[in-house]
This record gives C-alpha cells, structure tokens and sequence, in this order.
C-alpha cells in the first residue's frame, strides 16, 4: 500500500513552472488583466498609428490618415459627420468616408491626430523609461556593489565636473565641453593614482588624493538632491531652455525619473552581494562589472520591470502636461496633450476636442498603473505566498 503525503497550498500549483504560476496569479487580479488588454490595445493602436499616418506606407506617396491636412470649411465638425464634398478639394476628402471624431478649428481631422499622438506619448514613454532604466540600474548597481569603497576628492571633482560640463552644453552655453573635459582629467588623474597605490607627491596631489566619501554615500545623495526638486517643474524649466523637439522631451523625462529604479536595484544588491554565488563568481576571477550586468542585475529585475512600468504611465502624463502648456512636442506632431490644448478654447462649441484626449490620457494611464500593480503583487514572493 503507498503513501501520499498530503497536498499543502504551496504544492497546488508546483507542477506549473514559474511562467504558468506567474500566469495563474496575474489571472486571478482582473483589473490587472483588464489593464494588460488595454496596454496591448493601445500597442496595437499605436501601430496602426505610425502606418496610418506616414507616407512611406502607402503606394501614392498620401497617407491613409493625414493629422496635417488643414480643411478650413470643415472646421469644428462633430463626430461621426460626413464631409461636404462640394466645399472641398479633390485629395482632401478623409478616405474613411466622415470624420470619425470630428474635426477641430482649422479641420483636421481629429481622429487622424489621435492616431499619431498615441505614436508620440508611446514614443516619448518607452524612451524615457528605458533612458532612466538604464541609467538608474548603473548607479544603483555601482551604489549596491561598491557601496563601501572610498572615493578621492579628485574623483569626486572629475565626475562633478563632466556632470557640470555636460549639462551646460546641452544648455547650449560655451564652456561647458572645456569644462567636462578638465573634470575627466583631473578624474582620470585621481584614478590612476589610486591604481598605482603610491604615496602622491606635491600639495596638489596629495589633496586630490584625500578620502572624502564613499560610492554609496554620493550616489545616495545625488538621488536625494534630485528628489528635492519637484519633478514636472524641473523639467518645464529645463525644456523651456532647450530648442523645442522630441528627443529632447524624451532625454529630459528619462534623466529626471532614475532616482527610484536606482534605489530599487541598490537595495536588492545589498542583500545579494553577499551570497554565495557572488563569492564564488569572485573565485573564478569574473570581473566586477560581469558579476553585476550577468549575475546581479537580472535577480534585481523584478522591482525594475514595475518601476519601469508605472514610469511609462508617468512620462506620458508628464509629456502631456508639457504639450498643454505649450512646452511638449512641436508641430506638426501631434499629441493628445496639444489636442487637448487646442481644443481649451471651444469647450462648449466643441466638447469633443478635449472629452476624446482626455478620456484616451485617462484610460491609458490608468491601465498602465493597474498592470504594474498587478505585476507588483504576483512578483512579490510574499503575496505570491500567501495566494491560495
């Protein structure tokens, strides 16, 4: 007669592996599911969106969608309505047959614009995540693996000055890659003494040469200098210094929201370090920043991937904002926030210019946040434990 040991709660879904019990616990959380389909919706229709609009996707060199065709007669017209053909000229006539969602005060066709502005706010989202992904897992990764090594007032210097350096060229002020490169050679200068582990000669020297902080303890900092500022206002006073465009939207959104990524990935680093397989990584003479990018970094992955995720909402709302105040994306791109700005002006004449971006900015922003908590509970071993 066998024995069968009695089935525990943990034992339920042993068989499933660690994508079916992910899965089977991001099913059970419908408004994270209904969340996952509107994100995959909006993919699909940021898609359609970009060979919607762009020439290069069609045979007659005219796009399908044009957010850029100016229809003065047909200016203001409500959704759903068909155009006047007779007031219009050949070529001009939306190829969907009427305006879809109506047209706005110079007659575009609003439908075309919101098609191509779910391109740019998912542009501008994932751009900016992955800029400040990448540079959040590099700090918090040297702050969690190096936190305890001292660094030389020299160095400190070079790093302040190529920071200082860099960000007063992009500002466009002369000085700013003289002053970078006088910061990178007084840090190389520091390194290299460091290295060579000699008794530096001279005053100079020797100043440079002094302990003044450790890894930890700078970065740390850095991240609590950059969260005394107020986020949105930092980047309306940086943006309004730089020329209107995209990329810079972009850039400027990714370098201002690393700090909670770095703190994430710092923390999970501090408690893995010491494990035994980074000891043994060190035995086989694997180098440091091996043992971080291939070791560290994908255990640490799980609190990024919802940081990531919430930070995609979050640079939308914020290019948005930007775009309203007449600070976002230039034209003739168009986004929901300056659809929603345009349309300010008639909001009794023409309450769909800023009910339709509004409510796309609204559902979109919040089935991102509904997936990244969805993503936060199943990837959390605590709650997963807890799951019946």
């Amino acid at each position: 007669m066998s024995y069968h040991a009695p089935e525990t709660p943990g034992d339920a879904g042993g068989g499933l592996g660690p994508w079916g019990e992910f899965w089977r616990g991001f099913r059970q959380n419908r408004l994270a599911s209904a969340g996952m389909v509107i994100f995959l919706c909006f993919l699909v229709l940021a898609g359609a969106g970009v060979v919607s609009t762009t020439k290069v996707f069609t045979a007659d060199g005219r796009p399908l969608l044009d957010p850029a065709m100016v229809r003065l007669p047909e200016k203001l017209r409500p959704p759903l309505s068909r155009p006047n053909l007779e007031v219009l000229q050949p070529g001009e006539a939306p190829r969907l047959g009427m305006y879809l969602l109506g047209t706005d005060d110079l007659g575009r066709d609003v439908f075309a614009r919101m098609m191509q502005g779910a391109w740019v706010s998912l542009s501008v989202g994932f751009v900016a995540v992955g800029i400040a992904v990448a540079v959040g897992i590099l700090l918090g990764g040297l702050s969690g693996y190096y936190g305890e090594v001292s660094i030389r007032l020299g160095e400190v210097l070079g790093f302040v000055g190529v920071g200082g350096g860099a960000l007063v060229a992009a500002l466009g002020h002369g000085g700013g890659m003289a002053l970078a490169c006088l910061g990178a050679f007084v840090g190389v200068a520091s390194w290299k003494a460091r290295k060579r582990k000699s008794r530096p000669a001279g005053i100079w020297s020797r100043v440079l040469s002094l302990r003044c902080l450790t890894v930890d303890t700078l970065i740390m900092r850095l991240v609590d200098i950059m969260l005394c500022f107020p986020s949105f206002f930092l980047i309306l006073t940086v943006v309004a210094l730089l020329p209107a465009s995209i990329y810079n939207i972009m850039v400027v959104i990714g370098l201002t929201g690393w700090m909670g990524t770095a703190r994430f990935v710092r923390a999970e680093l501090l408690a893995l370090r010491e494990q035994d397989f980074v000891a043994a990584a060190k035995a086989l003479g694997i180098s440091d920043m091996r043992i971080i990018l291939r070791h560290l970094v994908p255990n640490a992955v799980a609190p990024v991937l919802v940081s990531a995720t919430l930070g995609i909402a979050g640079a939308i709302m914020t290019e948005a904002g930007l775009s309203f105040l007449g600070f976002g994306v230039p034209p003739p791109h168009a986004t929901w926030g300056n659809i929603l700005s345009d349309g300010r002006r008639f909001l009794f004449d023409a309450p769909w210019l800023t009910l339709i971006p509004g409510l796309a900015v609204l559902v979109v922003v919040l089935a991102f946040n509904l997936f990244g908590e969805g993503l936060r509970e199943v990837l959390n071993p605590r709650v997963r434990r807890r799951r019946p």
